[in-house]
């Protein structure tokens, strides 16, 4: 019988990338989306026709108890329960910190650390009860040395990823393995907006001078999820091209 492995914000980026690499290693994969339904269907069609696996697609808002828990309960009624899950889906809103509204910041919390805790609190209860599993949350290099004001409210609830990852580790042990990967400057819709020379002055602060490929994260997030990575726990793991001393 595959695994199973639950992305959550695979529509696109980063997780679309780990959707696509674990369907490559013949994992049954779970598509998960809040929004943009027509890019979450298009991808089920293309891993359906390239990869010899099953394919779910489950729209959730994170932030919210009962849609975790509904989901969470689908996949198990498809697939009779999830072996890998990947913390992936998250929010950001860069604005002048002066100018940020309270409305924005919490619905940044809620997202990519209040629905980080919902899933693994869920999805934990069934990899306890296998006595199995492992979670990889996707947390950033803004959680632990890159700061920027404008984003502040990303920064903390990312480095409250990084702080959930260290207590999960400990809460499920010794069953699930639970690390985090942090990466940096990745070419994704959430970079998008950047300038060329935005762009070209953060190449000169990575020491391989460029930005990540969403494939170049998936594959390590993979390894974490392999039996290859069997003693690997509790760690948190940048992936971010090296970065320059300032």
């Amino acid at each position: 019988m595959s695994k199973v492995a639950l992305v959550t914000g695979s529509n696109r980026g980063i997780g679309r990338a780990i959707i696509e690499e674990f369907a490559k290693n013949g994992l049954d994969v779970v598509i998960n989306y809040c929004h943009h339904e027509a890019e979450a269907k298009k991808l089920q069609t293309i891993i359906s026709k390239q990869y010899n696996v099953s394919v779910m697609v489950a729209k959730c808002d994170i932030s919210k108890e009962d849609e975790v828990e509904k989901m969470v309960n689908d996949i198990c009624d498809t697939f009779g329960g999830i072996d890998i899950l990947v913390n992936n889906a998250s929010v950001c809103r860069d604005s002048l910190f002066m100018d940020k509204k309270i409305k924005e910041v919490q619905r940044i919390l809620d997202v990519n650390l209040i629905g980080t805790y919902l899933v693994s609190k869920y999805v934990g209860k069934i990899m306890l009860e296998k006595k199995s599993g492992k979670i990889i949350n996707i947390a950033s290099t803004n959680a632990i040395d890159t700061y920027y004001p404008e984003g502040w409210d990303y920064d903390a609830s990312k480095a409250g990823v990084v702080s959930l990852t260290h207590n999960m580790a400990r809460e499920f042990a010794p069953h699930i393995q639970v690390n985090c990967v942090c990466p940096g400057w990745v070419r994704t819709d959430m970079n998008k907006e950047l300038t060329y020379e935005q762009v070209q002055d953060y190449n000169k602060q990575i020491l391989l001078g460029r930005f990540a490929e969403p494939e170049e994260i998936a594959k390590v997030v993979v390894f974490l999820a392999s039996k290859a990575a069997s003693y690997v726990n509790d760690s948190i793991i940048r992936v971010d091209g090296g970065k320059m001393n300032e």
